[in-house]
């Protein structure tokens, strides 16, 4: 397990190159320029000043001076050649405080002045990953809980239902979800506030939305894992022993038939925390998505990268995260 754990961080590096590399040159041929906003439009020497700077006008220029600070590369060699100690020293003397230099510089937002991509991933991302995962824990207890009762009892008028409720929770867009249960239960029965964040009441019709698709795949996935596993020799054999219907359900059944949710967690846990963009746009969630349609929007290269950069590595180690567990359940598992 320790040398594919450590393949895997050795894959880490190249992946993200070629994800830095795929959409820097997607966003660049974006039409419009991040400094020609109409509505602010800075003066043509500060838009020459600012080209010059960032090389906002050269994709090559930009490609490898980005790559150098958002790995940590600049940081480094500044550190070794003593260009930091000697910034620090230079602010002592003039009693100013030393100047913050991030490890891994992801740059100045374009969108937002007086902002670093540092500084909004600070703010916005605990607020993403906050509500993917009470998502995830949403998805988890009502995708295994109606899994369980459909395959029990398939066929019935509880298993039609939760497959029903599957249906609909995997076609309907999250906008289309999110819309209607404000609208119910924000407007026309006022029981959560619209529009709000930071309280608990808050989260639960954000979390219940984005949570409806990865429940109904886990409720699917669970179902047909446990039909599978209750006709098994190994589940006859323990029922002949006089094991409990419960010990054979949660202990025996459900510990194999949970290894394709375990595999589906890795990526759902990922886009649930990364992946909310519209679920936040409907409900005014001060994350990472409406951060990034910003920036989209305004052509905001430094946020769309380091958004991008921060997203994929997220998605790389939970995958990671998801094949160590799944190895740790099943040690047969190659």
């Amino acid at each position: 397990m320790t040398t594919m754990i450590l393949r895997r961080l050795a894959q880490l590096p190249l992946i993200l190159l070629v994800i830095y590399t795929i959409t820097l040159s997607l966003a660049w041929l974006v039409p419009g320029n991040p400094l020609e906003n109409p509505d602010r439009r800075p003066k043509p020497e500060v838009i020459e000043q600012m080209n010059k700077q960032y090389n906002l006008d050269s994709f090559p220029k930009f490609y490898l001076s980005y790559l150098d600070a958002a790995t940590g590369i600049e940081f480094l060699r500044d550190r070794l050649s003593g260009r930091i100690a000697e910034e620090q020293r230079l602010a002592e003397a003039a009693g100013q405080p030393a100047p913050h230099r991030p490890v891994f510089n992801l740059g100045p937002s374009l969108e937002y002045d007086d902002w670093t991509v540092n500084e909004i991933v600070a703010s916005a991302l605990p607020v993403s990953v906050t509500l993917g995962a009470a998502a995830i824990i949403i998805a988890l207890v009502v995708g295994v809980t109606a899994g369980v009762v459909g395959a029990v009892k398939p066929n019935s008028l509880a298993d039609l239902a939760t497959l029903g409720v599957a249906l609909i929770g995997i076609s309907l867009p999250s906008f289309v979800i999110g819309t209607v249960l404000l609208l119910g239960f924000s407007l026309l029965i006022p029981i959560f506030p619209a529009a709000e964040w930071g309280t608990p009441k808050s989260l639960v019709l954000p979390s219940v939305t984005l949570s409806l698709p990865f429940a109904a795949y886990i409720a699917r996935l669970t179902r047909m894992g446990m039909i599978d596993a209750l006709g098994a020799d190994y589940i006859r054999t323990a029922r002949a022993k006089g094991a409990p219907e419960r010990t054979v359900l949660f202990k025996h059944a459900l510990k194999n038939a949970f290894l394709p949710v375990l595999s589906f967690l890795g990526p759902a846990a990922a886009l649930a925390m990364t992946g909310s963009f519209i679920v936040e746009r409907v409900f005014t969630v001060p994350g990472m998505g409406q951060h990034f349609v910003n920036a989209v929007q305004n052509k905001d290269l430094f946020l769309i990268m380091g958004v991008v950069l921060i997203f994929a590595t997220m998605l790389i180690l939970f995958n990671l995260a998801v094949d160590v567990l799944y190895r740790w359940v099943d040690p047969r598992i190659d």
